[in-house]
């Protein structure tokens, strides 16, 4: 017989595989641009595969990221049972539908939608925040439309006020719709909109303001209120109605716990839709946001699609059809396990270890705090002096340990400043944030004596090429910097 990988006949008769490491088909690299020929064992499938996705990242150290990384092993059972489940086939599977329509109405009622008592409310379960902000987008550019039509007015021109900080998939919006995006800048000192400036470019075309309910940059939180006070002066003022959106990615399931005298939501006259992140503060795996609308008539009928060729009528608003079921039901399992209660526990946890983490690192007096107290659990710190590194070799350097902290610049105009940012995750406990604080203590020492070791003191045993040379200083320089030391683990800084 043939190898499914090679393609090489076999020694002997036997059609299976004893032992996986001892296999021909471990002998030669997987296939990387063309399918292969015959199976593959799946035991050796899973090995391999299992093998070559050790290089990735630990997602528990990934400190870049604001998606959810644990979850209860009940859940994890659950999701794996819905796994087969198209959500979309909503008459085969009406259970799961059911359980979306009342997470919509567990989060509108949570973000103060005035929603009368046996009243449904009108939101989406999307596959995150990205496709969320797109619906809300199209909600307010159709109703925008509308109006201008039936006024006889130009409807060619529509924009969008938002700040600097946005997220990308606010720019696919407006490219992908035709939406001129108007950004209000940013400055040193200044990480969000500026509520007046992002007022002043208000013009009859706004299809809506956004504003963000905590900045990937640093976490903060913008002032919404502020916003929506000076946006109901000109909308008197003009005659206009130009209304809020507010993306609430990252602290849309933390507000209402950590703040819930902060006014933001649909409390504010002006706001007219919300998206959440259930994957993120939600407490759910990478797959599932939310989008939710004050009432029926901010969401145009004629977006609505229905749809009965899977047996029963299907009203549906989402940019993709088919989707799994399982981060729906997921959900659900987070809103009942934990109620308000537990999620106020959660989120007071991860503040209490940000504001730990956030202490710990000013004390070291190497970095200025860029985040605030109020706003996303995340510390966003940046160095006082970059004069023999930076932050990207902070970051490059804690990978040695296995943190992913990413390094980045401001949006603009305070490109200038680069940063270190670390997501203070429910899963991110105390003992990990001394670890932390432990290696960025080891990576600052060993960058600094790295850096005071002179080159004619690192003489080579043979020449080394021009383009290696940087490498081999870095090596040399930690080899000296270290050759006191009786730590084990001497070849790293961690």
């Amino acid at each position: 017989m043939l190898s499914a990988v090679t393609g090489a006949k076999s020694d002997g008769q036997r059609d299976h595989v004893d032992t996986v490491f001892a296999s021909r088909y471990v002998k030669v690299g997987l296939p990387k641009l063309r399918m292969p020929e015959c199976e593959t064992p799946k035991e050796v499938a899973y090995q391999v595969i299992h093998d070559e996705l050790l290089l990735d990242g630990n997602p528990r150290l990934n400190l870049a990221s604001f998606v959810t990384t644990w979850m209860e092993p009940e859940c994890d059972k659950l999701i794996l049972e819905a796994l087969n489940k198209n959500y979309i086939d909503m008459d085969n599977y009406p259970i799961s539908t059911e359980l979306q329509d009342r997470c919509v109405n567990m989060i509108a009622r949570l973000l103060n939608a005035p929603i009368k008592d046996g009243e449904s409310a009108v939101g989406a379960g999307c596959i995150g925040s990205s496709e969320a902000i797109m619906l809300a987008g199209l909600a307010f550019k159709r109703k925008w439309q509308n109006k201008r039509k039936a006024q006889g007015l130009p409807f060619d021109k529509p924009n969008i006020v938002t700040g600097a900080n946005v997220q990308v998939c606010w720019e696919k919006f407006a490219r992908y719709f035709e939406v001129e995006l108007r950004e209000v800048k940013l400055r040193e000192g200044y990480y969000v909109i500026d509520p007046v400036k992002a007022v002043d470019m208000v013009d009859e075309n706004t299809i809506c303001v956004a504003g963000i309910l905590g900045s990937t940059y640093n976490g903060e939180f913008e002032d919404i209120k502020l916003i929506n006070d000076l946006l109901m002066e000109k909308n008197a003022k003009t005659g206009w109605d130009t209304p809020i959106h507010v993306d609430g990615a990252s602290g849309g399931f933390i507000a209402p716990f950590l703040y819930p005298d902060l006014e933001w939501d649909f409390r504010l006259p002006l706001v007219k839709s919300i998206n959440v992140s259930g994957h993120k503060y939600g407490l759910v795996y990478a797959g599932v946001g939310w989008v939710v609308w004050k009432s029926k008539q901010d969401l145009p009928d004629e977006l609505i699609f229905h749809v009965n060729y899977l047996g029963v009528d299907q009203p549906t608003f989402t940019l993709n059809f088919s989707k799994g079921a399982s981060h729906l039901i997921a959900q659900y399992y987070q809103f009942i396990r934990l109620g308000q209660n537990g999620y106020k526990r959660v989120m007071e946890n991860c503040r209490e270890n940000a504001l730990y983490l956030r202490d710990a690192v000013e004390a070291t007096g190497y970095f200025d705090i860029l985040s605030k107290k109020e706003g996303v659990p995340l510390l966003a710190f940046s160095l006082k002096d970059r004069s023999q590194f930076d932050e990207y070799d902070v970051a490059d350097n804690l990978k040695r340990c296995g943190w992913i902290l990413p390094a980045y610049t401001m949006a603009p105009d305070a490109e200038h400043v680069s940063l270190l940012r670390a997501v203070v995750r429910e899963d991110f406990s105390r003992t990990l944030a001394d670890r932390l604080l432990r290696d960025i203590t080891r990576t600052i020492d060993y960058l600094k004596k790295r850096a005071v070791v002179k080159p004619s003191e690192l003489v080579p045993t043979r020449p080394v090429p021009a383009e290696q040379n940087e490498e081999r200083i870095g090596r040399e320089s930690l080899r000296l910097s270290r050759q006191k030391s009786t730590n084990a683990r001497s070849q790293g800084v961690c």
